[in-house]
């Protein structure tokens, strides 16, 4: 049985590298992780993944490949669906739930304290984007 998401991310691509934020709220505070947040009534998990970037970055997405449901406990129950994409327009603008971004090229991720199994999800968006 599959869950249904109430949450959504988006790996942004520019070349090698992705695009994390330093998460400035609760769960994980200070942790570096994907953009994204939970879906508001009525919206699927893509458009809540592309409204999510406008808000926290001020990207705009399009070409959402999904990569992967994660199912998480922390602040209340959760399910995520993560998607991939090198398509995007504009320049990264945080709102108050970012303190801080950077893209970060692989093997870089190592360095950083991220949310949980960052790593494998960044393979696996890799991964969907090259059989693109």
């Amino acid at each position: 049985m599959s869950a249904i998401p109430n949450a959504a991310s988006v790996a942004v691509f520019a070349g090698d590298s992705v695009l994390l934020i330093r998460r400035a709220r609760q769960p994980w505070l200070g942790r570096w992780s994907l953009p994204g947040g939970r879906l508001e009534p009525g919206e699927t998990a893509p458009q809540a993944a592309a409204r999510e970037l406008i808000e926290e970055v001020g990207l705009r997405v399009s070409g959402l490949r999904p990569v992967r449901l994660m199912r998480f406990a922390e602040a209340g129950p959760f399910v995520l669906q993560v998607f991939a994409t090198r398509a995007y327009t504009g320049s990264v603008a945080l709102n108050e739930e970012a303190s801080a971004y950077r893209w970060v090229q692989p093997g870089a991720l190592a360095e950083l304290e991220t949310t949980p199994d960052l790593d494998v999800v960044l393979d696996e968006a890799r991964a969907v984007l090259d059989r693109c």
